[in-house]
This record gives structure tokens, sequence and C-alpha cells, in this order.
């Protein structure tokens, strides 16, 4: 008999990550233009824990609505296990990895099936499993879109102008703050293949993986302040933000540009006087990108490093290993 029901993980209410339930649901069926996916990993990322505490690090007017319970989870990969009838670029059987619907949190990933939007798929590449697929969606594509290539036309809701990212070549020097974590390796990664120099900032306990992705320089800022000791910097990539990141401004080459992943404190007057500028954007869903992506996973060019694994019905242990930071490339859960 085919089956009704499958296990997923879902928020009731928001809290810690001891509110992530392990429930039965029903297995959801593909509207049109979508497909039916096998989940054999998901990717845990930072919105997944914005969601469970409710959204409250955004600002109120930029939180997308959702109602509970409801499944967290935007990155997976997996099989395709059922088509809609208008979808033709992708068969029952292909393996898939995809960031899901995203910026909207109706991804569903943490699940054993999902409903996907097939233009948010890529075919898998076939030199990576699905734990190392699963770990590259958002991360990957977030590091392409302010790298590499925008791919859309939609407003950012941080910034009114167009976020257009930096040329990048052999006279190009990237500053990547927070260099080791998801984001962060994937940048480190595609800057070097455009033939950037690449400044790498991270704790000591990453350094041998820092050099061997490709990083000329590396600074510990637990034993030093690169800001006051780097100059000359034509991009930064800031994936850690806070209150303090507007000190690698001073890093900055004037016309320089500073793009900041999370959410950081920049002073106009500041930027202007330094004749540099503070450029970001909001990933979105890119199967296109994806594939690209995954041709330089397959070529070796690009690879995935994986901090940790955990079951599916552990997803609490994976949100308190996420809470305790240092975390080297990414976290994924495991599908049986």
């Amino acid at each position: 008999m085919p089956r009704h029901t499958m296990r997923a993980i879902r928020v009731h209410e928001h809290g810690g990550p001891e509110v992530l339930r392990y429930d039965e649901v029903p297995i959801p069926e593909p509207r049109p233009g979508e497909v039916l996916v096998r989940v054999h990993a998901v990717g845990v990322n930072p919105p997944d824990w914005y969601l469970r505490d409710g959204l409250t690090i955004l600002p109120p007017e930029t939180r997308p609505k959702f109602s509970l319970p409801v499944i967290p989870g935007t990155d997976v990969s997996g099989v395709v296990e059922a088509v809609a009838a208008d979808v033709d670029s992708l068969d029952v059987g292909d393996e898939v990895f995809g960031l899901l619907r995203f910026p909207s949190f109706d991804g569903s990933a943490y699940a054993e099936y999902v409903a996907a939007p097939a233009p948010d798929l890529a075919r898998k590449p076939n030199g990576i499993d699905h734990v190392h697929a699963a770990g590259t969606p958002m991360a990957g594509l977030t590091a392409w879109q302010f790298l590499i290539e925008l791919g859309h036309d939609h407003p950012s809701p941080f910034q009114e102008a167009r976020h257009r990212p930096m040329a990048l070549g052999a006279d190009t020097t990237v500053l990547i703050n927070g260099a080791a974590g998801g984001v962060g390796h994937f940048a480190a990664q595609l800057a070097k293949w455009k033939g950037a120099r690449v400044v790498a900032v991270a704790s000591g306990a990453h350094e041998s993986f820092l050099r061997e992705l490709g990083a000329d320089q590396f600074f510990d800022y637990t034993k030093s302040r690169p800001e006051e000791l780097v100059h000359d910097i034509d991009l930064v990539l800031d994936t850690v933000g806070g209150r303090d990141s507007s000190r690698f401004l001073r890093t900055l080459k004037r016309g320089g540009a500073l793009y900041p992943v999370f959410f950081g404190d920049y002073d106009d007057e500041e930027t202007a006087k330094l004749g540099v500028t503070v450029s970001g954007t909001q990933v979105r869903s890119n199967g296109a990108q994806l594939a690209e992506l995954g041709r330089l996973l397959d070529a070796g060019t690009v690879r995935v490093a994986i901090d940790s694994t955990f079951p599916l019905a552990d997803a609490r242990a994976a949100h308190e290993r996420a809470a305790r930071g240092h975390i080297r490339g990414k976290i994924v859960l495991t599908v049986a």
C-alpha cells in the first residue's frame, strides 16, 4: 500500500531547540509547477532558527507571514518521486538539490518528503553525495549572488539600490570575515575561482582548512585585529555582521566595497568620507545558478565542508550545535 504520512520536524511554539518536534504528518501533494522529492538530506541554516525563534531578529516590517505549526528548512537533496503534469524539466528518479521558496519560510524541508517548485531545483552533481549537496544551496547561492551574479530583479528589503557584484580578477583582493562558515568557505573558493587574492579571517583552528581552500593570507581574530593590519582591500564580504562590523571599512581602498551578509551598523557619512560603498542583497532560490555551482562542485573547483551531521529526528541536537558557533562549513540532517 502507498504511504500517506511521513515524519517531519515541526515548530508548534517559538523558543529554543527544545521546541522542535518530530511529528507524523501527511505527505504533501505537488501542485502545478512542482515535484515531490523524497528527501535524503537537509541543510541547516540561520533562517531555520530565526523561524524557530519567531523571526525576532528581523525588523517587523520585513518579517514574512507564516502560521504555526510550521515545518522549517529550505535546503534539500533527494530523489524526485512524482512530477506535476505541467513539469517537463525533471523526471521521476532524478537526483536533485535546491533552495526551496526562499526568501519565504515555506520551504518545509525538515521532512521525509517535500513538494518543491521545479525552478528552485537543479540536478545533483554526480561527484558528491546527498549530504554534501544538501549543504550547498543557501550558503552557496548566497556567496554566488553576493560575489558573482545577482540573478534577479527583486528589490532588497534592506536597501534601495540594486546590488551589483564587483568584477573579481587577478587585480582584486577580497577579505572574507567569517571565512570558515557556510557562506564564507564558499565565498573564499568562488573568489579564488575568479582569480582574486583572498584574505581570510576566522579563528586559528580553521587556518589550515582555509589555506587548503586557497586563502592567500589568514588572520586569527582571537589573536589580532585584522582591521588594523590590512589595507588596500577592494572588497570585504562580512558574513558575521554585528555592532562593530563597520571596523572593516577602514581596510578598504577608496572605491572599495563592503558586502554585509548579516545585519551590520554602518554610517552613511563615514562611508562617503572614506569613498567606499556598502551593499547587500537577500539570497533567493535559483535553480539555474545552482546548476552552475553544481558544475564547479562536480569539477572539484569548489567543495562543500561538512561540520557535522544529525538524523532528522535529532534536529534539536543540530540546532544546539549551531548555537555553539565556530562552525566549519555546514550542518546537515540526514533522512533514512
